[in-house]
């Protein structure tokens, strides 16, 4: 029997918050405070507890007092760049999530945390232990013998490497541990500069020590005339005599002190026995609830069942709530809770289904809540939904959910049609941290209410063949996850609404974002009409067009090759074919093969249009052609696509399963995939699209009044502004220059610079400044608007649209310029879309109110809303009624808000969405 070694695991915490702080990007609370360093650091400490399962553990930190070293060399680590105040700013968080683990820190002044790891591997304790040291760089690779080894981060802080004395010697051409001081001697470290023998660098210095072993005999052989010495070249020798004293200073420099005087306990690195609540009080207050379930078992801590039966008022041992949770499941127990659900005038509600699609999900049961703790979960039998029908129904008693939109369309297929929505917990969410994604119940009941909820894998299983469905759990069970889930509900609606209402977007949740809710479960419930054949005769198409495109590139190649490998993509590109790289983006592994870097190459080589080409084909194939027939319901013969309030940033709403917000519509390629939509017989198709509405925004956000004067006329704006910049008249202007000026219009939403215009036009960057200048000096309100909102951001830490929604960019202020420059991008970018994103969300509620009002013929309704697509909303109407409902729509969408300049929108209609023909009103 093997008998597995204990460990005794050394984590270099300074070198892994490094790590994580440059490997992640910016991560923010609700409150503006960036987090992505804990998290990083985190994520690496929990993952190393659950794969090494060490016996013991201990963590060391840098401090900010000067080294022994920086007292023998003044310059020691003096080219380092100085880390932002935001990176600095985490590591007193991550000490007390390591001091809950109960994890003892180890620092020292005048020493590093290398110094502390390798004083601590030395102990005497530590002889029958295997100790693995955990970091982020390979400074550590000396202290590496037959019982210590270096556990690393290899890329970002996913992947990881372990290197004992058989890997460091693969590593470096065979010299072991023992030579990595030697090494770093001759060859320097630039990253803490560290000089070594300049001229010599990491090749000639593992040459060197493979010859001799050691920096002091290659030294001592300087002097000998012997066969071995000769093998110095004279530059070499020359080079190793001048910088002697370099080579001895950087030894001393590298070498990792294993003397420091610390008090060290083996028994106080013990791990296992934490402080679990300490720890979850962290968490919450980061909002890292996806770490929950990443959390070691606490050996102190005694196991609980997750359903418990419930006791008024009472705690368990642990400090666990009990809730009084009943199952309404008898003629008798329904009439006691009917009695006191018709006395409130609000409450929370969950149903429970067997399948997340609306559209398919048969209901089990309904969870209601409405005082703390206690909640009921009612069956769904036909004679309780009968009665609880004109409550669910009446307007005036507030209904309160998380994600309702779903409730909303499980309760309508039994018929109820659920009114009075007013607060929806995931929304709310949302709207004070637009950044996040992390809005599911559990994660928000974690965040405001430090409760963790019973996660849905305790009832159904983890995902996979082996995962129930909701009817085949006990219904007691069920019950219990139900009612938790309104009765948490319900508990959140007091302190969002308090948190909306101080950061002043609450009228946008109840003005906009809950109006929205039915609106776009009616539009789910419509879905869109697909044509199966047509898409399988294009798939076919598609199919030879793929084909012929991989000859014709693997004839320009001169060899076949894996199309979709960007290792062997790179490969033709680089090094067979010698395409230039001149401003492609260098990856670890070579230069970039991504679609935009591709952009970059255009007209390079006839290569890069087939191999854009190829990828635009084999996308919208598998993107769209094969998988939509897929997606179209038995039960209705149509696509049911979801339509997301809570995932954008901006504002916009997105759609998935399946996302049709992405078909493009700039190609012809891409357009074919909408002819595929199509309307029903005696219907048509009716699109209806803002004309140009961020422009038209912009030039009321920033108040211009040539921009607005231009589209008070009516004016092409794009040749308007070619017009003004090229300082030519309007006959004049070219094709090249209104595309130009098309570029800079849209490009300055989304703070393109000098570099993005001469790229988007292929123009000189000196005629690209140029052409920005002239721009900003045109329209001298754009460029303050621009300047304005930055200082707004900056000083504020948000920005926000007409109708007062947020967005929080707390990395504005960050030390890291390419950082701060994206977030001044999304800075000016936000208040544009967002306001475009309220606007067409504002215009959907009146239209729905409108189509609303309107009686069909006995085939069915005059018309139904059946897509949004950013400025664009789809209707499938009665082919009588086009004109009529074209007018009022049009109406309704360049009324619904006014701004400083005129709205526009255009209709167009057709069989399909991809042969679309503009309206024609006669008058």
């Amino acid at each position: 029997m093997v008998v597995k070694q204990r460990k005794f695991v050394i984590i270099d915490g300074n070198a892994l918050i490094h790590r994580a702080f440059h490997a992640l990007p910016p991560l923010s609370t609700k409150e503006g405070k960036l987090v992505n360093a804990v998290y990083g650091f985190t994520t690496i400490f929990l993952r190393v507890l659950k794969e090494l399962k060490p016996e013991y553990v201990a963590v060391t930190f840098d401090r900010k007092a000067p080294t022994f070293r920086h007292e023998e060399y003044k310059d020691y680590k003096a080219t380092r760049v100085k880390q932002p105040d935001e990176l600095y700013e985490q590591i007193p968080i991550i000490k007390d999530l390591v001091e809950a683990f109960r994890v003892p820190i180890f620092e020292k002044d005048g020493f590093e945390a290398d110094d502390l790891i390798g004083t601590i591997s030395h102990q005497k304790e530590l002889r029958d232990l295997k100790t693995i040291i955990v970091t982020g760089d390979l400074d550590t690779l000396q202290l590496v013998d037959d019982n210590t080894e270096i556990y690393t981060l290899k890329r970002g802080i996913a992947d990881t490497i372990v290197y004992d004395e058989k890997s460091v010697k693969e590593k470096y051409d065979g010299l072991g541990p023992e030579q990595m001081i030697d090494l770093k001697a001759l060859k320097g470290d630039a990253s803490d500069n560290i000089p070594g023998v300049k001229g010599i660098g990491e090749k000639g210095a593992v040459s060197l020590l493979k010859t001799f072993g050691t920096l002091d005999k290659i030294y001592q052989s300087l002097n000998k005339k012997d066969k071995l010495s000769k093998k110095i070249s004279e530059r070499n020798k020359k080079l190793l005599l001048e910088h002697k004293k370099d080579a001895l200073l950087s030894k001393r420099l590298a070498t990792i002190v294993n003397d420091v005087p610390i008090k060290f306990d083996l028994e106080k690195c013990k791990s296992g026995k934490y402080d679990r609540q300490k720890v979850v009080e962290i968490l919450q207050s980061l909002e890292f609830k996806s770490l929950l379930n990443k959390l070691p078992e606490d050996s102190t801590q005694e196991k609980i069942d997750l359903f418990q039966p419930s006791a008024k008022d009472k705690k368990n041992k642990t400090g666990k709530e009990h809730h009084d949770y009943q199952l309404i499941d008898d003629p008798k127990k329904f009439s006691q809770f009917i009695a006191k659900l018709k006395k409130e005038p609000a409450f929370a509600l969950d149903t429970e289904t067997n399948s997340l699609d609306p559209i398919v999900a048969e209901l089990i049961g309904i969870s209601f809540a409405w005082e703390k703790g206690k909640a009921y979960f009612v069956l769904a039998q036909g004679s309780f939904l009968k009665e609880l029908r004109p409550i669910l129904e009446d307007e005036k008693i507030a209904k309160y959910g998380h994600n309702i939109k779903y409730d909303l369309a499980v309760l309508r297929k039994k018929g109820i049609n659920l009114q009075g929505i007013a607060f929806d917990t995931m929304i709310a969410s949302y709207l004070l941290n637009p950044g996040s994604r992390q809005h599911n119940l559990d994660n928000v009941v974690f965040s405001e209410l430090g409760h963790e909820m019973i996660p849905i894998e305790a009832l159904i299983g983890e995902k996979g063949k082996k995962q129930k469905s909701m009817n085949q759990v006990p219904i007691e069970k069920v019950s219990y996850y139900s009612c938790e889930d309104a009765d948490y509900t319900n508990r959140l609606v007091k302190p969002l609404t308090k948190q909306l209402e101080e950061k002043v977007n609450l009228g946008l949740l109840e003005k906009i974002e809950i109006p929205l809710i039915p609106v776009l479960a009616e539009m789910e419930i419509n879905g869109v009409k697909i044509d199966p054949q047509f898409l399988n005769s294009k798939s076919q198409d598609f199919a030879k067009e793929i084909q012929g495109i991989e000859k014709k590139i693997y004839k320009l190649a001169g060899e076949k090759f894996n199309i979709n490998s960007p290792l062997q993509l790179k490969e033709i590109l680089f090094e067979k074919l010698k395409i230039p790289t001149d401003d492609i983006k260098k990856i670890k592994t070579g230069f970039s093969t991504a679609a935009g870097e591709l952009e970059k190459m255009r007209g390079k080589h006839q290569i890069i249009d087939l191999v854009s080409e190829y990828r635009e084909y084999t996308k919208l194939k598998s993107t769209y052609l094969d998988a939509l027939p897929k997606l179209i319901s038995p039960q209705t013969g149509r696509v049911h696509t979801s339509f997301n309030q809570t995932i954008t940033a901006t504002g916009r709403l997105s759609s998935s399963d399946p996302n049709l917000q992405n078909i493009p519509i700039r190609t012809a390629v891409g357009r074919e995939i909408r002819k595929a939509f199509v309307a029903e017989k005696s219907y048509e198709l009716l699109s209806i699209d803002y004309s140009q509405i961020e422009l038209r925004i912009v030039a009321s956000l920033a108040s211009d009044q040539k921009m607005i004067s231009i589209f008070e006329a009516g004016e092409d704006i794009h040749k308007s502004t070619a017009a003004e910049i090229n300082e030519v008249p309007l006959d004049k202007v070219t094709k090249e220059m209104r595309y130009a000026a098309k570029e800079v219009n849209f490009g300055v939403l989304y703070g393109m610079g000098v570099y993005g215009l001469a790229w988007r036009t292929q123009i000189e960057r000196g005629k690209a400044k140029e052409f920005i200048d002239k721009y900003f000096s045109a329209f001298k309100g754009v460029k303050e608007y621009i300047d304005q909102t930055k200082a707004l951001a900056q000083s504020m830490g948000y920005v926000e649209t007409l109708f007062g929604r947020r967005r929080y960019l707390p990395e504005i202020n960050s030390g890291v310029a390419q950082i701060r420059n994206a977030a001044e991008r999304m800075a000016i970018n936000m208040p544009i879309q967002g306001t475009a994103a309220d606007l067409i969300k504002l215009a959907m509620i009146s239209v729905q109110k409108e189509l609303a009002q309107l009686k069909g013929n006995e085939e069915g309704r005059v018309a139904k809303m059946i897509l949004q697509v950013h400025d664009e909303l789809v209707f499938e109407v009665q082919s009588d009624k086009i004109k009529l409902l074209a007018r009022k729509i049009k109406e309704i969408m360049e009324t619904v808000y006014k701004l400083k300049v005129p709205i526009e929108a255009e209709a167009k209609t057709g069989k399909n969405w991809g042969e679309l023909k503009p309206v024609k009103f006669n008058d």
